[in-house]
Order: structure tokens, then sequence, then C-alpha cells
């Protein structure tokens, strides 16, 4: 048999497909503890916000339609975000286990694109989780337009892009041992200050935090997505952040962080 040369692009891209094909095996083998530690959170929002307090009057009817969306974001953002972070942390640790992908023939940086491609693919089909299980929990209280559905496909995408390169900013520059710290400091606000559970309009009449929450990444995706999916309450359409407003900032964010992440991943994998 002739063994035919191959260029350093041929052999990176097959050690690339290698990799990712070694990961996608972990991935469907872990898949049911997966889908558990990703749904946990939003299954229990649901049911007390969504279905509890609608049920006891604590609030409006049309409160499960305005939060979903901000539950679809919140899991695609937060998913890839510490699945990397984790991930990515633990490999740069003391043990180095990201050593044996830095000798494959491929350049550094893609070794760190691989598992930020990885963490979005998590964060997607976490997001999409969230749809079935919203129909079973929330009943006569789910609804979601269908319209708008390539809109709705594009702001998960850049939800969990978004989500992801922050996570490979996190694991590369937090060390291991520091992200459960990091994660309580940063999660918590992120949720909480993100529009998760209210449209951005309708703190007006609390215009500081309003501004507060124009700092929070979580806050553009959680609108885009209620742009998506909300369809007329009490036959008024809901208002949202303009949706060219909430794409320049996700895309340039995006642009931003992973152009970041990537420079320092090289730079402490070289060192």
């Amino acid at each position: 048999m002739t063994v035919q040369p191959r260029g350093h692009a041929g052999a990176a891209a097959v050690a690339l497909i290698a990799i990712v094909e070694r990961d996608l095996l972990v991935i469907r083998r872990e898949a049911p503890a997966f889908l558990v530690q990703t749904l946990v959170q939003p299954l229990f929002f649901l049911f007390v916000f969504g279905k509890v307090l609608t049920s006891i009057g604590a609030t409006a009817s049309s409160f499960s339609v305005i939060l979903l969306p901000g539950v679809v974001a919140f899991t695609c953002f937060l998913t890839p975000l510490q699945a990397v972070s984790i991930d990515l942390g633990r490999d740069l640790g003391f043990t180095r286990e990201i050593d044996d992908r830095l000798l494959a023939p491929l350049p550094n940086a893609l070794v760190a694109i691989e598992k930020f491609g990885i963490a979005t693919l998590r964060g997607l089909v976490a997001g999409a989780c969230v749809f079935p299980l919203a129909y079973l929990i929330l009943g006569s209280g789910y609804h979601v337009r269908t319209d708008e559905i390539g809109v709705l496909a594009a702001m998960m995408l850049l939800t969990a892009l978004l989500g992801a390169a922050i996570g490979v900013l996190l694991g590369t520059v937090v060390p291991i041992t520091h992200l459960g710290l990091i994660f309580s400091l940063l999660i918590t606000p992120l949720l909480f200050t993100g529009c998760t559970y209210y449209p951005w309009t309708s703190l007006a009449g609390i215009r500081w935090f309003q501004v507060v929450t124009l700092f929070n990444p979580l806050t553009y995706a959680a609108e885009g997505l209620r742009h998506a999916m909300l369809p007329p309450i009490a036959g008024h359409p809901v208002e949202t952040l303009p949706l060219g407003w909430v794409l320049l900032v996700l895309c340039g964010s995006l642009a931003v962080v992973l152009g970041a992440a990537i420079r320092l991943f090289r730079r402490r994998v070289v060192s």
C-alpha cells in the first residue's frame, strides 16, 4: 500500500476531527447526567415562578409567558459557560491534561475553538430541551409564537456562543480552585440583573436599575428571545429592546470576548 503524503492542513483537519469525535462520544455517554444537571434549575424556575405563583394569584397569568424566554436565555448562556470553564480550568491545571491535545498537529488556537464549539452545542441542546419541559409544566400557560423561528434560532445560537466564549475566557484566566468562588460571585448577579424574569421596558420606573441591566449581556439575550417568542398579551405586543441593538451588542461582545479568550489561551499554553 502506498502512503499518500499529507500536508499540514490535512493533518490538522484529521486531528481536529478526531478530537471532536472524542468529545461528542463523551457527550453521548454523559447525556443523562448532563440533562439532569442542566434542566434541574429551569425546571424549578418554571414550576415555582411560572406555575405555582400564577396558580395562587401571586403573579399575573401572563407572567409564565414573559418568564419562559428568560429561562431559555439563561439556560443557553450558563450551560456552555459553566461546562467549558470547568473543563478548561481542569485541563489547564496542575496535571496539564490538555497537553495531549496541544501535541496534536494543529494550531493551539483550534484547541480552544474546538472546546468553544462543543460548549456551544451543549448550550443549544440544553436550551432546546427547555421548550418540551415548559410545555409539560406550564400546560395552558405555555404560549410561544411560531412566526419568528429563524430569529429564535439565531438568538439561541448567539446566546450559546457568547456563554461559551465567556467560559473559555474564565477557564483560561481563573485557576480551577477559584472557579467555584467566581461562579458564586458572577452567576447570581447575572441572573437577577439580566432581565430574566421581567422585560427591560418594565423597569422604566427604576431608571438606575434599568441602566445597570444594560451592562449585562444576558439582558440582550433575554430581550432578543422575548422578541422572537412572545405572542401579543391582552391583544398588545410586548415591547422589548430593539432587535438591532440586541444583535449589535451580542455580536460585538462575542467578537471581543472570544478574541481575548483565544489570545490569552495561546499565551498561557505557550508559556
